[in-house]
């Protein structure tokens, strides 16, 4: 049996993580805890215009950053081509990725439009899938594939609109990806955080409001930071997490359990 200490180390893990956005993104948490932890990342952003809120990032990281946009065609391939070329083999992938046209993320989930509703699909719940696809060959035997849900995938959160749909279906991709790789050893999981002060939660409409009822009803009282979102990731890439996969796992300061 490992000891007490190795179990919970990253040290030599290989991974990618998608969607850094800027310093507050939930990607930048995941990737700063597993840094620390020992392991080596690739990152990436998703257009030049993100690039030099980034990059200072991905140097502190000490990790390459690579432009990804997934709706682009042959840019999911390119950046696990290079994430190949540099580590030769990867441990884990962190898909942090999620939108939606505001037209359609701030109106009725009913008055969505097809194309908005396949555009949020595309980015937020499919390139999980893609980006499954892709690294499954050059996945080691023990390896985590990890995307970001929430709570408004089980409930009809206010304003979360066609969000929640989106999400529902990137929950149950995550049982059937874990169904069909788990006799690879590989291990997939969606981490649910409470509402977070992120880039892309700024999207929704009185976001102010989710995080203050969130503070108000949930038992510990508070928001959740990035730091914790970071280290349920990293539990989930370490051997710690090996009996675990197709799960949901909130980190949100227990406000799902309160009706």
């Amino acid at each position: 049996m490992s000891d007490n200490n190795s179990v919970f180390s990253l040290q030599g893990k290989r991974g990618l993580i998608i969607g850094l956005a800027n310093e507050h993104s939930i990607a930048y948490g995941c990737a700063r805890v597993a840094q620390k932890m020992g392991a080596q990342l690739m990152v990436s952003c998703v257009n030049q215009k993100a690039e030099p809120f980034v990059q200072p990032l991905a140097d502190q990281l000490h990790a390459p950053l690579v432009i990804c946009d997934v709706e682009q065609e042959g840019s999911l391939e390119a950046l696990v081509g290079q994430a190949v070329a540099h580590f030769g083999q990867l441990d884990f992938v962190i898909h942090s990725i999620a939108w939606a046209p505001l037209i359609d993320l701030h109106g009725r989930v009913i008055d969505s439009s097809s194309s908005g509703f396949l555009r949020s699909m595309n980015v937020s719940c499919h390139s999980f899938a893609q980006i499954a696809k892709l690294c499954e060959p050059h996945l080691s035997s023990d390896g985590s594939l990890i995307t970001m849900s929430y709570l408004g995938a089980e409930e009809a959160v206010a304003h979360y609109g066609l969000m929640g749909p989106v999400k529902a279906a990137l929950e149950s991709l995550v049982r059937y990806l874990a169904t069909e790789l788990g006799e690879k050893g590989v291990r997939v999981h969606a981490i649910s955080p409470g509402p977070m002060p992120t880039r892309a939660a700024s999207g929704l409409l009185d976001f102010d409001a989710l995080m203050e009822k969130a503070i108000l009803r949930s038992p510990l009282k508070r928001l959740v930071t990035l730091d914790e979102v970071g280290q349920l990731a990293a539990f989930l890439i370490s051997n710690a997490s090996s009996g675990m996969t197709g799960q949901t796992l909130y980190v949100d300061g227990g406000y799902h359990i309160v009706n």
